[in-house]
């Protein structure tokens, strides 16, 4: 099956690394605009032209500096991508990071932040977006999350937390969206690697090569096909649910995990 996004334009948010600029890659490459939003201008500069080297001659490819968190920079982003490409058909909620510790050591700063970069940057670019996809009766949200969401466990909060509230929102919009033809669905990401399994080997302080800290982790976390996944795999589950394959699927949370999740 060839996937074709000719004609569609794309939003993707953490989309200067990692599974948001492997999915922007393959956006390109199957035709669409893209627009990546991220913090780091320089590490978008990097990205866009990847980018632009996928993508066919008449796709257009954006880097707009943004911080999710910050409602206005949201706005700002989403109205700089409207005016370029003359809608958003696809928005792909990436942003976030990994908060967790025991329960009684997160404080309402914490807990605040956390709903902050997720939840509430989810809703307020699904918000922008979502007008003109109703009345153009084609859209399509993707929300990446994390499996925690389905299956948390001791010492997981406050990332557990919001990411379930991210797939009851999720629910919520496939719900009110599929009369007009807007489809909603949650990707649920289990070991991949990405720019994550790199910050945890840094942050391991270890003098283990990447490899074996990978190979050990698989083995720690028993993934039953026996090795972590690419990120160029969870890309090719957002192509798929991004185009017209995938017409009838809406308010599904699938686990990208390698069969590790105890929750389908």
């Amino acid at each position: 099956m060839q996937i074709d996004l000719s004609g569609r334009s794309a939003l993707i948010t953490g989309g200067s690394k990692g599974l948001g600029l492997a999915t922007a890659l393959d956006f390109a490459a199957c035709g669409a605009n893209v627009a990546i939003l991220a913090r780091d201008p320089a590490m978008l500069d990097e990205a866009r032209r990847q980018i632009a080297e996928r993508a066919p001659p008449r796709a257009r490819v954006l880097a707009l500096p943004c911080d999710v968190r910050v409602k206005e920079q949201i706005e700002s982003a989403f109205a700089a991508a409207s005016r370029e490409f003359g809608a958003v058909d696809i928005v792909v909620n990436n942003a976030g990071g990994f908060a967790a510790g025991r329960f009684e050591s997160i404080t309402d700063e914490a807990w605040q932040a956390d709903l902050e970069v997720k939840l509430f940057a989810m809703a307020r670019l699904t918000r922008l977006a979502w007008p003109g996809m109703i009345e153009r009766r084609w859209g399509r949200v993707i929300n990446v999350l994390n499996t925690l969401a389905k299956a948390p466990g001791a010492g997981t909060a406050p990332t557990s937390v919001t990411r379930a509230a991210q797939i009851a929102l999720t629910k919520v919009l496939a719900q009110e969206g599929a009369p007009h033809n807007v489809l909603v669905n949650a990707l649920l990401v289990g070991s991949i690697k990405s720019d994550g399994i790199v910050r945890l080997h840094r942050d391991a302080g270890t003098d283990q090569p990447l490899d074996g800290f990978i190979d050990d982790f698989v083995q720690k976390m028993r993934i039953p096909m026996g090795r972590m996944g690419e990120a160029e795999e969870f890309a090719k589950a957002a192509c798929f649910l991004a185009s017209d394959a995938s017409s009838y699927i809406t308010g599904t949370a699938i686990n990208i995990d390698g069969g590790s999740c105890p929750v389908v």
